[in-house]
């Protein structure tokens, strides 16, 4: 059986008004009587009416509705970040329509244009591993989309843009690890050429300055699907392990990686931290109940998402193009646990 919706005609038809006195009545307007108001209204909540938001916005010229593209809605900090979006559309009364573009430049650019179509307000956006090309949303910026990024953000389009601050974050991660006592400590990290990675990368460059210990190019592990694909965490372990000089503690640098790197280790037979120590850049609830408890940078999520839709529909509802457009940067928090530890080699 077909669904059928209520409409204005159907209240009408029931009522014996006309379609003008109907819709004037459900607007409120001072042109009808309260006579008539209260009798269209309560017909209305009876029969479970509601205006049709296709309607709507052919009228309003807006559809209400914001689209986000997030890699995976599963991992940990996306989830968290689009309770934070959701927490501030629904106040403002704007939908949200999620999407995910599981690290594929194709699926991304695909899934931007579909939205587009739909006639989104705007557009909330944290780019895949995969995309360099951004001709896909300069092209919809340029035509007066108004977007936001926010945690892989980039400077080739000039918009608002949200993040954590992830150089911070990988310092502070790595001088702990320094301060452990580790001096060759690895990091599995991203594609290169995101913004996360780039700046994770800098900050565990600047620990390793600071403390006076060499940079090893041979120590960092790009991986070009973020942990998505497990076989390539796993390679990147035996990499490491197969070395003639082996890591003895390590960075990963985010939720799927974090996660996908300790379900390698224990199919490689490595005890964390008996043989190997990790700290990881992660917003699971649970890393205390890991075994062992895990250390880990957090990141700010619902924080991020709650700004960058409060950023997105400034742009939205200003009546003057925007022009001037800014960058905020949140702090991330440091947890030191267990997996963290260091245990010196038995001799």
């Amino acid at each position: 059986m077909k669904f059928e919706t209520v409409t204005i005609k159907d209240i009408a038809r029931a009522l014996g008004l006309s379609t003008s006195t109907v819709s004037r009545a459900l607007r409120g307007s001072y042109e009808i009587s309260p006579e008539t108001k209260k009798l269209v209204l309560e017909y209305a909540e009876k029969i479970n009416y509601r205006p049709n938001p296709i309607a709507l916005s052919l009228k309003e010229r807006k559809s209400r509705s914001i689209g986000v593209v997030v890699s995976e809605i599963a991992n940990t900090f996306f989830s968290q970040a689009i309770n934070g979006i959701e927490s501030i559309a629904y106040n403002r009364g704007y939908h949200v329509i999620i999407s995910q573009s599981h690290e594929s430049y194709e699926r991304e650019k695909v899934t931007i244009q579909h939205l587009a179509s739909r006639s989104v307000d705007g557009l909330l956006v944290s780019l895949s591993n995969e995309t360099i090309d951004l001709s896909h949303l300069k092209q919809l910026h340029d035509k007066g989309l108004p977007m936001v990024f926010f945690d892989r953000i980039t400077d080739e389009i000039n918009t608002h843009k949200v993040t954590a601050n992830n150089v911070k974050g990988a310092f502070d991660a790595t001088q702990h690890l320094i301060n452990k006592g580790f001096t060759r400590i690895a990091h599995i990290t991203n594609s290169p050429n995101l913004s996360i990675t780039k700046e994770r990368l800098q900050g565990y460059q600047e620990a390793l300055k600071k403390n006076n210990l060499p940079f090893d190019e041979k120590l960092v592990h790009y991986t070009l699907h973020g942990g998505m694909i497990y076989e390539e965490i796993q390679d990147e372990i035996q990499k490491m392990f197969t070395a003639r000089q082996k890591p003895d503690a390590i960075l990963t640098a985010s939720d799927r990686i974090t996660t996908s790197c300790l379900t390698a280790l224990k199919a490689a037979g490595k005890k964390i931290p008996d043989d190997i120590s990790v700290i990881g850049f992660t917003n699971t609830n649970i890393a205390e109940l890991f075994n062992p408890p895990l250390s880990a940078v957090r990141q700010p999520a619902f924080d991020m998402g709650q700004a960058a839709t409060e950023l997105l529909i400034s742009i939205i509802e200003s009546k003057r193009p925007v022009t001037e457009f800014e960058t905020r940067i949140l702090d991330t928090e440091l947890f030191t646990r267990e997996s963290s530890e260091h245990f010196p080699p038995t001799t």
